[in-house]
């Protein structure tokens, strides 16, 4: 995020405007993470959100959010809750979560482990630094569709922004562990970025099942395989 000791509701980083793109207009988000509520008072500064939940469990993060919020003059609209997960809000408070900058794992972690908040919620829009299938895989799993998703590279670092809707269908999946792995909309578009990452991910499989070359045992035989089904994946994504 932008440091400093300005006030960054005008201006955030490329990777978190993009996750406030995904907000419907008008809505109530819980941004869970929120560091110093960087992102809720950029929503509600520019008309985006109509209200905002900033939740942290990190005491220091915690009270550089409530003094945010407080300098932005906008304690009316966002309120600041100290806790872990979805425990910060009740069933019905918001409409739309937001979980940005964790890695895929503990994202799914804090949707399962707080999934009886989830009731209401129409809209989740999920950044993970890292592990994205994780999530898809638990959307599919929980009842959410996915219906975008975004990719995009800042400062070295390469980011998937994924935004699911209350949803039975398994749309938009036609090839589901190749879409689970990459992102079913990210694979239909295949950006630079897109193709950077897996060309990445590609290489780096590659050495690894190099070094596994001349292992003999069972464990080191079966993790090869499983990461040969991976790279055979994503060279016929890249093809």
């Amino acid at each position: 995020m932008i440091g400093g000791n300005q006030l960054n509701i005008e201006q955030l980083s490329k990777r978190l405007e993009t996750v406030v793109s995904f907000i419907n207009k008008g809505a109530r988000i819980a941004d869970i993470g929120s560091d110093h509520a960087y992102l809720p008072c950029y929503a509600i500064n520019k008309g985006i959100a109509s209200t905002a939940i900033a939740g942290e469990i990190v005491d220091g993060p915690y009270q550089s959010a409530v003094q945010r919020v407080k300098k932005a003059e906008l304690t009316q609209e966002i309120e600041v809750r100290k806790g872990d997960g979805l425990s910060v809000i009740q069933k019905g408070e918001v409409d739309t979560v937001v979980i940005a900058g964790m890695g895929g794992g503990l994202i799914t972690q804090i949707l399962q482990e707080g999934a009886e908040k989830l009731d209401g919620v129409t809209q989740l829009i999920l950044q993970p630094n890292i592990a994205a299938h994780h999530i898809r895989l638990w959307l599919l799993n929980n009842g959410w569709e996915l219906k975008n998703e975004a990719i995009l590279e800042e400062d070295k670092k390469i980011y998937e922004i994924l935004m699911a809707e209350k949803g039975k269908t398994n749309k938009p999946y036609n090839q589901l562990e190749k879409e689970i792995l990459v992102g079913p909309f990210l694979l239909a578009e295949k950006n630079p970025v897109f193709l950077k990452k897996w060309t990445h991910e590609k290489n780096k499989l590659e050495k690894i099942i190099d070094s596994l070359e001349h292992t003999e045992s069972e464990e080191n035989q079966k993790r090869k395989a499983e990461l040969q089904a991976q790279l055979t994946m994503i060279v016929e994504v890249l093809s």
